[in-house]
């Protein structure tokens, strides 16, 4: 892609860095990980060490200090590489952007420059058993004792419970929600694995907080409020869409390549307008899904708001991914369903990005109430 005004050169560069790579490990990497459940560590670690990881942090704490729209590229890139780590949407964009811009400077001395390099990971615990969500029915609570935090509840499908050094765990504090960095290993910690229908290195679980007690200095962000809280959300709404688009790239290259390649009848079946025309409109649709994507990430990083923006790239990113891999896998027919050709084995993946971080019925409930002024359904 030719640099723009709006995008640079340098990010250009950063795509072809993080391209090359993701393809020293290809998507057999990503089945292996998977099957092993390892997390993809070395992945993770090999990312770190080219500064993909530190896109987006400030440059004073080892990141480069390019904003979320250089972390989107990182996401859609190695996506596009076969290897759509939902991690990237997590430790390095929202864990870290909270960090970055509420921390203090301790919590940012201690985490940042780990996250940044791959050495830390921070995973993110908001989700629970009868909220969803719905940050307005969080039950869980943080109270002090003394010079303490005490944290009791539960939380639900929270991913990298085993890989992450802490957990950014949201909690009501009275009638305010507060972050916490919580480590991994603290006393009343404790996890239950769920099983989920998808391929993937990275394994979700249920966390209970059993009287946790926590320092001090364990809050993040303490008189901000929730923009504590919202300062990463749409990071990840955004980055969670570029990590789709590039899924949904990957899957077109294959099938094109096996369109162009495969003849029945003595013609290449992409001669065929059946096979041709659900790959040339899943294209278009990728093409405006990344324009809607990339202007969500700048709109974030002027210092916009960006809430409607990053739903809507998240909501149309989900379509695409899933559109594009349904017509990549009927491009290839039976051998669509073969793990060898690398796209059945991102399907359960692609369809639960329809339903987290945020289903796509909540971000067109809040589109419609933003953008439409429509009255408010939640």
């Amino acid at each position: 892609m030719r640099p723009t005004s709006e995008r640079p050169a340098e990010l250009d560069e950063l795509r072809e860095t993080v391209l090359r790579t993701c393809r020293d490990f290809g998507h057999e990497y990503y089945v292996r990980s998977s099957v092993a459940g390892d997390n993809a560590r070395e992945l993770w670690r090999a990312l770190g060490g080219v500064g993909a990881l530190g896109a987006g942090i400030s440059e004073e704490y080892g990141g480069a200090g390019a904003g979320v729209e250089a972390l989107a590229v990182v996401a859609e890139s190695i996506a596009e590489a076969g290897l759509p780590l939902m991690l990237v949407a997590l430790s390095p964009a929202v864990c870290a952007t909270m960090v970055d811009e509420f921390g203090t400077p301790e919590q940012k001395a201690e985490w940042l420059p780990g996250l940044a390099d791959g050495s830390k990971v921070l995973g993110f615990a908001i989700t629970e058993p009868d909220a969803g969500s719905n940050t307005h029915n969080i039950r869980m609570r943080a109270r002090r004792e003394g010079a303490s935090w005490v944290l009791s509840g539960q939380k639900y499908y929270v991913s990298h419970v085993d890989n992450a050094d802490a957990l950014l765990t949201v909690a009501r504090v009275d009638d305010e929600l507060k972050v916490f960095i919580v480590p991994t290993d603290v006393p009343g910690l404790t996890k239950s694995p769920i099983e989920v229908e998808i391929l993937s290195p990275e394994r979700q679980y249920s966390v209970f907080y059993d009287d946790v007690r926590l320092d001090e200095s364990a809050i993040v962000g303490p008189d901000a409020g929730m923009a504590v809280l919202y300062a990463g959300l749409n990071p990840e709404r955004i980055v969670s869409a570029a990590l789709l688009n590039g899924i949904a790239r990957y899957a077109l290259d294959i099938a094109v390549a096996y369109a162009r390649e495969r003849t029945v009848w003595s013609v290449p079946i992409g001669a065929h307008q059946a096979v041709s025309h659900p790959l040339a409109r899943a294209e278009t649709a990728l093409a405006a899904s990344r324009l809607l994507t990339a202007s969500a990430a700048r709109a974030f990083d002027r210092g916009e708001p960006g809430g409607v923006e990053a739903a809507m790239a998240k909501l149309t990113a989900s379509d695409v991914a899933y559109n594009a891999l349904d017509a990549a896998m009927q491009t290839l027919g039976g051998n669509g369903m073969s793990r060898e050709y690398g796209l059945a084995t991102l399907h359960g993946l692609v369809r639960l990005f329809r339903i987290a971080p945020v289903s796509s019925e909540m971000l067109l409930n809040h589109i419609a109430h933003k953008r439409l002024a429509l009255p408010r359904s939640y």
